[in-house]
């Protein structure tokens, strides 16, 4: 019996090693973690408990039969983050550069089932060289059934994909089916196509970093939601990440303990509307003072700026935030701020966290670009999103709420529960200079009379009092009171039931 139990540990010992010592080395050269130093850190400490520790790969090509690694290049088993249950799965660029194979794919396969089976998330921690060209088509097989696990588990459990090295090709689709996307600075890339195929066929000479990025998916394409300086940063925000999700579409997310009054009154927002209506101010400070203890985790910080997605909590409970920033476009709705905040949206009603939506937009981008980039169907995304979602929605109009974008933003018109408006909200089918032009245009040569109507207009419709007169508007409340008030909201939405009608799925104008 020792001889055996001898032979598993140092079995054991050779999986652990995966490609070998001087691999490991030069994968710390790199500044990156090894696959299993990446679980330790994302995993509560002895938490793991691996699967398919021997699992070789099958394939006799091009000399393939002689080097036979166990684990085949993943990482793959279940473990604990703060207690609660995920699945993980960790390529090891040590180990055939990471490629995938038909036993890589499998392990990925069932460590997905298992998650959709019992209801935990996904983790996967890429770094990779794509797919393993000696396998050839069975290599592309396993590619697509990890994709096919992708769109099983959307919407049923939370899937978080880590870019932690390459990620190219084919490779690349698993991770922009999951909900989030983080990228480590400098050490990650994500690209369908590689630098030097794009130099042979459109002659562009452009890098790695530069094609495909953590800095180019973060600010330019939206692939990620995130970049961090390095595996530690990434895998500990993940955690972080993790707190505020549930476990699967049938449970709630956790409720934290919290230290912060929930009748607590912010003073300082009476003043946080500026006198002038064309100054902007910091949305992110409303928020940070409705959340309990000013804890914000944000979604896509470097992307489309003038929305802020993320999440908060409010008496322990995680929400969903949907922000205009009227630092960055006015809070201007466009294409890619309407995309970004519609997925968003929809992440949120997949899981039950429901919504809060602080709202200061002027209406949507005009312009050539925008209309020729199909603004109209991109801002179309947003609305269906609202229209569509069945959970709780809370909505606080600070100032502008102007034409069509007042509509988008969670209106009372959308389903919302609970809309209210600080006294400084305009809601109104525009600005009073461009109503006036269109409502008086006779009178555009005599500058005295187009003021006094500029000023009635004003005086009519730029205030919160005529939608609340409609009952759009359940309430026009003081800003400092505006946790207390959005607290007690949710609290009374917290057995809200609501359906829609039955579908087998909607078609969202994509």
């Amino acid at each position: 019996m020792k001889d055996i139990l001898s032979e598993l540990e140092s079995r054991r010992a050779a999986a652990r090693l995966g490609g070998g010592e001087r691999r490991i080395e030069a994968q710390h050269k790199k500044g990156k973690l090894t696959a299993r130093e990446r679980i330790e850190l994302l995993l509560d400490e002895g938490s793991f408990e691996e699967f398919d520790m021997f699992k070789a790969h099958r394939c006799v090509d091009f000399g393939m039969e002689a080097e036979h690694i166990s684990g085949d290049g993943v990482v793959t088993g279940w473990g604990t983050v703060n207690g609660r249950m995920v699945y993980v799965f960790s390529q090891d660029f040590t180990v055939f550069g990471g490629s995938l194979s038909e036993t890589h794919a499998e392990k990925i396969c069932k460590i997905m089932d298992m998650a959709m089976q019992n209801g935990a998330p996904v983790i996967g921690m890429n770094d990779s060289g794509g797919a393993r060209i000696q396998e050839g088509v069975a290599s592309l097989a396993g590619y697509a059934e990890v994709f096919q696990r992708n769109i099983m588990a959307s919407g049923v459990v939370p899937q978080i994909s880590l870019i932690m090295g390459p990620c190219a090709g084919g490779a690349v689709y698993s991770p922009a089916m999951t909900d989030f996307i983080f990228m480590v600075k400098d050490s990650s890339y994500m690209f369908v196509t590689g630098p030097d195929v794009v130099k042979t066929v459109t002659n562009e000479i452009v890098t790695a970093e530069e094609l495909g990025g953590a800095s180019t998916h973060t600010k330019k394409s939206s692939v990620a939601d995130g970049a961090y300086e390095n595996d530690v940063e990434a895998i500990a925000e993940t955690r972080r990440l993790i707190d505020f999700l549930p476990l699967s579409n049938r449970e709630k997310a956790p409720v934290r303990p919290f230290f912060d009054e929930v009748n607590r009154i912010e003073e300082s927002l009476d003043t946080l509307i500026p006198a002038n209506p064309n100054m902007p101010y910091d949305m992110k400070e409303l928020i940070t003072k409705i959340a309990d203890e000013g804890d914000f985790f944000e979604i896509q910080k470097d992307y489309a700026g003038n929305i802020i997605t993320g999440f908060i909590r409010i008496e322990g409970q995680t929400v969903g935030i949907v922000a205009n920033q009227p630092m960055v476009l006015a809070g201007c709705l466009d294409i890619d701020s309407s995309r970004k905040a519609a997925r968003f949206v929809r992440f949120c009603d997949a899981f039950e966290i429901p919504i809060l939506t602080l709202v200061d937009v002027p209406g949507f981008l005009p312009g050539t670009g925008q209309e020729y980039g199909g603004v109209i169907k991109h801002g179309a995304k947003l609305l269906f999103a609202y229209g569509e979602a069945t959970v709780p929605k809370v909505t606080v109009i600070t100032r502008k709420a102007y034409g069509g974008a007042y509509d988008v933003m969670a209106s009372k018109h959308l389903r919302g529960d609970f809309n209210y408006a600080w006294p400084t909200a305009e809601i109104a089918v525009m600005g009073a200079k461009g109503a006036t032009e269109i409502l008086y245009r006779s009178e555009l040569g005599d500058k005295d009379k187009i003021a006094a109507r500029t000023k009635d207009y004003e005086d009519r419709f730029a205030n919160p009092f005529v939608a609340a007169e409609r009952g759009f508007i359940d309430e026009v409340i003081k800003p400092s009171s505006t946790r207390r008030r959005v607290a007690r909201a949710f609290a009374s939405l917290r057995s809200k039931k609501l359906a829609n009608p039955w579908k087998k799925h909607d078609n969202i104008p994509l």
